[in-house]
């Protein structure tokens, strides 16, 4: 796979920093985005030493931004290969009737807003790239199949990103695009941390939940794009065998 070229939003911290780290290593060339600067330069750091790396500062949910970004990839290394739609944020747990609008409005224009920008790039790049075609991968997560409680905003624009997977898989056919979608359950991550100190269950219980080496989904998503564009995982669920989502709370 060395000589790839892969753009990865939220690449600076948790799974996009996996994301690069496993990517480098197999030698692709990488465009990092992010919002902030100084956490993309130190992972373009290690990547360099395996892969190359092009920080790109950017905000996902503004339209000219990420236009940049996918003319910056393609201006550095000639085309997009992957993109990996990493980007992602929350709001603190809360009942649904006081969620603010404001909250609300934040966490879809990054989670889902955000993730098909960069999907509608990639197409236009992807489309007019020879040889042409690429591979998306969209980070889904468990709370794309079920929600946690008090989570309104955040499992709302999972459900839709797998609604938006599943139209950009079939919109791409035509342009041998390739769109799949990881599903992450409890993670390693800071985000992920509460987890290990126990969090609210479907019963009303709090409970300590496993988690597992974020490094692994780095590797997951390497794997996802290793197949050939006429080769598809469309979904992959990569969870901590024993925490609580198969089953009943």
């Amino acid at each position: 796979m060395a000589g790839r070229v892969a753009v990865i939003t939220g690449a600076g911290t948790g799974i996009g920093r996996a994301a690069c780290l496993a990517l480098a290593a197999r030698g692709y060339r990488i465009a990092l985005a992010g919002r902030h600067p100084e956490t993309l330069q130190a992972v373009a750091a290690q990547v360099a030493d395996g892969g190359e790396g092009l920080v790109v500062p950017t905000d996902v949910t503004d339209p000219k931004a990420v236009r940049v970004l996918f003319d910056a990839a393609v201006d550095r290394f000639g085309r997009v290969d992957l993109l990996f739609n990493n980007a992602g944020t929350s709001v603190p747990g809360m009942p649904l009737e006081e969620l603010p609008y404001e909250a609300w409005r934040e966490v879809i224009d990054v989670n889902l807003t955000g993730a098909f920008l960069c999907i509608q790039n990639a197409f236009r790049v992807m489309k007019a790239q020879r040889p042409g075609g690429g591979r998306i991968i969209n980070n889904g997560s468990i709370s794309a199949h079920s929600p946690r409680p008090n989570s309104s905003a955040y499992t709302a624009s999972k459900h839709a990103i797998t609604g938006l997977t599943k139209s950009a898989s079939l919109d791409g056919r035509a342009y041998d695009i390739a769109c799949g979608q990881i599903d992450i359950g409890n993670a390693a991550t800071d985000m992920a941390f509460a987890m290990t100190q126990g969090v609210p269950q479907a019963n009303g219980a709090i409970a300590i939940e496993p988690v597992i080496d974020v490094a692994l989904v780095g590797e997951a998503v390497a794997y996802m794009d290793s197949l050939p564009l006429d080769a598809n995982i469309q979904f992959m669920t990569l969870m901590a065998t024993k925490m609580p989502f198969v089953g009943r709370g």
